[in-house]
């Protein structure tokens, strides 16, 4: 095994698939749980998830899988995020060098580190942030107003502040932009808060919230095609090593299971299919196999519901040119 070539091979693949330069990338990172029952190298109880677990990180650009690494639970959810975001941005950029990029991830992703690299870099962020007593004293007017509201029209009621934050323990390098939605549930209070680079002038709080910052849930249904659907999860093996070595081959998978979605079953009732659905719709099906010297001949049922989308996945595929 050889992870570099592996890791390259990913993002490699992800770049190969545009004919064009993106009008802007946006690279999702978050962690999952992926739980063991032996005694793996590496085995850690996390609190959180109640069990023994491995923590892997994955970055995806939409559909796209770009970095999968298998992680003890025993650390902060971000570490590693900063040395995978740096190896894929250089990457991008050998190619696309002025391509816009925004980086994407929930509260556990929240760094000073991450953020200031950002910075740097001129790519863009938005990261949910952690509520505290000080942040929530800023918006109290606005919890208020819309718990008034949601009072007298019987539903849910939110309004978004802008805010300008910097930690007390000086944790944060410079005051940032925060985001804060006080938003009033049948449930009670449910205040939220992201912090960002976008600027208010040309972002307002409520685009940068619900159409970009909870677009970010949508990696979430990846991450579950990976772990349900190609067994991600079946990291028994003995070493750290070797279960990363499956992990990786989830992932080589997925990109297959993607690929198949994206281009032979593309325009038919199947291209928006998840991975499980793929699996036994087109491919564990029956069917009579004969090879003569010619042809190899496939005889599948007459009654085989999907036969019209198995045809057109073929002819998609037999229009793809081979490259050499």
């Amino acid at each position: 095994m050889q992870p570099e070539a592996i890791d390259q091979l990913l993002v490699d693949h992800f770049l190969d698939a545009h004919e064009r330069v993106p009008l802007q990338i946006v690279l999702d990172l978050d962690a999952t749980d992926d739980p063991i029952h032996g005694h793996q190298e590496g085995r850690f109880f996390h609190g959180y998830y109640d069990c023994y677990c491995y923590l892997p990180l994955y970055i995806f650009c939409g559909e796209f899988l770009l970095s999968a690494q298998l992680r003890t639970a025993d650390i902060d959810p971000a570490k590693g995020a900063l040395t995978d975001l740096r190896r894929i941005v250089k990457q991008i950029r050998k190619k696309w060098r002025k391509v816009p990029i925004l980086v994407r991830g929930d509260s556990g992703f929240c760094r000073d580190a991450i953020m200031a690299w950002c910075e740097r870099e001129g790519i863009d962020y938005i990261f949910g942030l952690a509520k505290n007593p000080r942040l929530l004293k800023e918006i109290e007017a606005e919890l208020k107003a819309a718990e008034e509201e949601s009072a007298k029209t019987g539903e849910m009621a939110r309004t978004f502040k802008n805010l300008r934050y910097q930690t007390i323990e000086k944790t944060w390098s410079r005051t940032r932009r925060v985001v804060a939605k006080a938003e009033h549930l049948n449930k009670g209070s449910n205040p939220r808060f992201v912090v960002t680079s976008l600027a208010q002038k040309w972002f307002a709080a409520p685009v940068v919230y619900e159409t970009m910052y909870c677009e970010r849930g949508e990696m979430e249904n990846r991450i579950k095609e990976q772990q349900l659907g190609l067994f991600a999860d079946r990291t028994s093996t003995a070493t750290m090593r070797g279960n990363q070595l499956r992990l990786y081959f989830s992932s080589i998978a997925y990109i297959l299971m993607h690929d198949l979605r994206r281009l032979a079953l593309k325009d038919t009732e199947l291209e928006r299919a998840q991975c499980t659905t793929i699996r036994l719709k087109v491919l564990k099906i029956g069917a009579q196999i004969e090879v003569t010297v010619r042809r190899v001949w496939i005889r599948m049922a007459a009654g085989y519901p999907y036969k019209e989308a198995f045809q057109q996945a073929f002819d998609n595929l037999q229009q793809i040119p081979l490259v050499c």
